[in-house]
């Protein structure tokens, strides 16, 4: 799977049944629970490569029948948040699947600002390096990144 599926072509199916397989399997693993409202949540997610803010999730819920009270979509946010099958993007105040479940990995993000696309990579290890040679230890690394994706650079180019 390329680091940046987000804006590869790919089978999208097959995508998003290998992350949810993969969030089964690790909440069996770690004995916690996917609930319904947890894995509708990131079913929801796993639909497109694009972030979706809170409000959007609570909306898709409470036209389901799942909920319309804020704290259904964030309880359920924030435990796909805390093992690790989502990320939040601070840049958007949204949240985006993980495109490496199951892999321990410091995220870092392609935001596309023509379609809202967002890409996840695994960032380099540059930083760690650095962190290491000044003696910084580093807990915790998100990397955002804008500018345009390849079909948004070819629709401006035309």
């Amino acid at each position: 799977m390329p680091d940046t599926l987000g804006f590869a072509k790919h089978d999208h199916s097959s995508c998003v049944q290998a992350a949810l397989s993969a969030a089964e399997a690790a909440c069996a693993t770690r004995k916690v629970q996917l609930t319904p409202v947890r894995r509708r949540v990131l079913e929801i997610l796993l639909e497109s490569h694009a972030a979706m803010g809170a409000y959007d999730v609570l909306a898709r819920l409470d036209a389901e029948g799942l909920g319309s009270k804020p704290p259904i979509a964030y309880r359920a946010l924030t435990f796909l948040v805390e093992q690790g099958f989502v990320h939040r993007i601070e840049r958007l105040n949204a949240f985006i699947a993980c495109a490496h479940p199951g892999a321990t990995h410091d995220p870092a993000f392609m935001i596309c600002r023509g379609c809202g696309k967002v890409a996840e990579a695994l960032a380099g290890e540059a930083l760690g390096s650095e962190a290491e040679s000044s003696g910084f230890r580093i807990e915790q690394t998100v990397i955002e990144a804008e500018g345009l994706c390849p079909g948004c650079q070819e629709g401006a180019a035309s």
